[in-house]
């Protein structure tokens, strides 16, 4: 068995070339998966407010849901560092709530690490979080918390000054003392750069090869996502393929009746065929 992933370990990767594989996990049975293959580390995101939840976007997700989910996705997976997302309006309202939520986060979920987006006008924030022992993940480039602001889930990035802009964010959030970064749907020229200039690993999920590591939602590199193939996911199996058979095979057994058998059941009973026969017909008395 080996020894838990710690974030000295994934800090230690980008000194030596080696990729970081990261995905998202949201639940303890996954978790439990996860922890068994050869991943990182895990982000609880607060993309579980689609993947879990069912809404359209991120910005309904709870500090509490994310507390719930964190702490099943720790259990599951003890060898794994995990981060755990903070949520639209966990942290942007005040330095004393991004460190009240960011506490409640570690605390309560058993996380290595907190997750929050945006760059230099969060950098404040990382810095007073990373300053009372809680490290810190930034997330720059295209932020799902601010899909209103940019009209839907769009490339960031794009001409001189946006790339300028996002490189600054970058600097600044490493500055402040984040331990990683995301780079999120950003073109891969410009991800490069940022990765060449910081000292601190990048991740990236549409943001092309040269980051230091990927990052995948869970249900899109497996293809439980339906009809959901955006161009930044590969998948690398057809789970949700799988699964509706395998619940069509069980179905079409319960009404062939031919599930469950004798290898299924219990058929040793402390009541001998005798009683059982007292009883049917105690019950036929009673109803007629």
């Amino acid at each position: 068995m080996t020894d838990p992933i710690t974030l000295p370990m994934l800090l230690s990767k980008k000194v030596c070339g080696e990729k970081i594989a990261m995905a998202t996990c949201y639940d303890f049975s996954t978790a439990k998966l996860v922890d068994r293959s050869e991943i990182d580390a895990i982000l609880v995101g607060d993309s579980l407010g689609m993947t879990m939840l069912g809404y359209e976007n991120t910005l309904p997700v709870t500090i509490e849901d994310m507390i719930t989910f964190g702490r099943s996705v720790v259990r599951g997976a003890p060898n794994t560092f995990v981060m755990v997302d903070m949520p639209f309006m966990s942290y942007q309202v005040s330095v004393e709530l991004a460190l009240t939520n960011a506490g409640r986060l570690m605390k309560e979920t058993g996380c290595h690490c907190v997750k929050l987006e945006g760059g230099q006008s969060v950098a404040d924030r990382i810095r007073a979080i990373v300053d009372c022992g809680i490290p810190v993940c930034a997330h720059i480039g295209m932020t799902p918390q601010s899909v209103n602001v940019y009209g839907g889930f769009k490339v960031q990035g794009r001409g001189e000054a946006n790339a300028k802009r996002i490189l600054e964010d970058a600097l600044a959030v490493e500055e402040a003392g984040a331990n990683l970064v995301v780079l999120e749907c950003i073109p891969p020229k410009l991800a490069g750069l940022i990765t060449k200039s910081l000292s601190i690993p990048t991740i990236g999920i549409g943001a092309g090869p040269d980051c230091d590591g990927q990052i995948l939602v869970s249900q899109d590199l497996l293809g439980m996502n339906d009809g959901f193939a955006p161009k930044i996911m590969k998948r690398f199996a057809d789970v949700g393929t799988v699964i509706t058979e395998a619940l069509n095979a069980y179905t079409t057994e319960v009404r062939e009746a031919t599930f469950p058998t004798v290898a299924n059941s219990f058929p040793k009973s402390d009541c001998d065929d005798t009683f059982l026969k007292q009883l049917e017909d105690q019950v036929r008395a009673q109803r007629s």
